[in-house]
């Protein structure tokens, strides 16, 4: 595939432009060498290797290639155009605007990400079991932890724990070997096909078999769907594969009761 030049870095909103200096028109003229990933974090390193493009989706962020003559989103949260009319488009849904797009120097992209943990994918078996065993936190907690392992977010928490039938709640210090065995193959399991998933332009409701599928039959067992709500993050688990049938308490409800 021919790279071509860079013929405008922006617009971008306000609350998704997360740099300044590099400014954006920056970009204009340049060429990307190609885009590598570190975590949930893309990087698209210009050839001359001087600036760095860091794209975040968060939860609700798109980015799509769009070929010259493509229709656009009208209010992109950031837009890449190139010379040949090709862009590259940032979209995000929802009212909250969490997405980043950020312009670096190498050195600066390199501190901003240093506090990342080991890839998820493909982190072994023996690896895995040493950072469980360094700290004990809940599953559910600990996969969603950048600074643990970098790449799982918290859509792909649920599917990895309901795979390797272990409950969200569970502490990392006290899995049995087996356990920790399960976790791993269900990291790479998952990921892999969520990875094959979205390249072919699967929609959410495709690719996750569990998450935000509250009251619907789990894909191993039939079991309904159960959920424990937080103020950031929710958590579906099947109540028969994952916690030998006992409902989790949810948190925020019991709240509300007192």
């Amino acid at each position: 595939m021919r790279v071509y030049p860079i013929e405008k870095a922006g617009p971008a909103h306000v609350a998704t432009l997360k740099t300044y200096d590099p400014p954006l028109t920056a970009l204009a003229g340049r060429r990307f060498e190609g885009v590598e990933r570190r975590g949930k974090n893309l990087l698209f390193r210009t050839e001359d290797g001087e600036l760095v493009l860091h794209v975040h989706l968060m939860s609700a962020g798109r980015l799509r290639y769009l070929r010259p003559g493509e229709k656009q989103p009208k209010t992109p949260a950031f837009k890449l155009s190139f010379t040949d009319g090709a862009v590259l488009v940032l979209t995000e849904g929802g009212p909250k605007k969490r997405a980043k797009v950020g312009l670096y120097r190498p050195e600066a992209i390199d501190e901003e990400l240093a506090h990342l943990g080991p890839e998820a994918y493909r982190l072994g078996t023996e690896r895995l079991a040493e950072i469980l065993a360094a700290d004990s936190r809940r599953l559910h907690a600990f996969l969603r932890d950048q600074r643990s392992l970098a790449g799982i977010g918290r859509a792909w928490a649920n599917e990895i724990l309901l795979t390797a039938g272990l409950s969200p709640y569970a502490l990392t210090t006290d899995l049995e070997p087996e356990e920790v065995a399960r976790l791993a193959a269900a990291i790479d399991g998952e990921l892999a096909r969520g990875l094959e998933l979205r390249e072919r332009g699967a929609s959410d409701k495709t690719a996750y078999r569990i998450h935000n599928r509250l009251g619907e039959p789990c894909p191993v067992c039939g079991t309904p769907i159960a959920r424990v709500d937080f103020d950031e993050h929710t958590i579906f688990y099947c109540p028969n594969c994952q916690t030998e049938g006992r409902v989790l308490k949810d948190r925020r409800l019991s709240r509300l009761l007192r």
